[in-house]
């Protein structure tokens, strides 16, 4: 049984940092996409950062590109999201999933309903407000 689990969301103040991490169990991530989406109230879903661990390839979207940064750990089968220089546009639900491992991450990125598996998870909330 596949699962993905999102976890280290919160409130913070602009100009603050979190880093979220996502779990996954009944697979393995090296083999696959991964992604990290969000969504704002009233937004549609927005790819965040997509990363091919097999390739070494990592995308960013505009918006987070050098602020935020997408690692891996393999022995922990688990994937994070450090978000640096938050701003209110950051807030939201994030959640990770994995796509298909033909795509490229800057495809996946931008159209998960192609490739991404139906694995959504219930997200973890960040808000980011003074």
């Amino acid at each position: 049984q596949v699962q993905l689990v999102e976890s280290g969301g919160g409130l913070v103040q602009p100009g603050g940092s979190l880093r979220l991490s996502c779990a996954a169990s009944g697979i393995t991530l090296d083999e696959y996409v991964i992604g990290w989406f969000r969504q704002a109230p009233g937004k549609e879903r927005e790819g965040v950062s997509c990363i091919k661990f097999s390739v070494g390839s990592i995308y960013y979207a505009d918006s987070v590109n050098g602020r935020f940064t997408t690692s891996g750990d393999s022995a922990k089968n688990t994937v994070y999201l450090q978000m640096t220089n938050l701003n209110t546009e950051d807030t939201g639900v994030y959640y990770c999933n994995i796509l298909a491992p033909q795509a490229t991450v800057q495809r996946a990125c931008s159209a998960p309903e192609i490739y991404a598996y139906d694995y959504w998870g219930q997200g973890t909330q960040v808000t980011v407000s003074s």
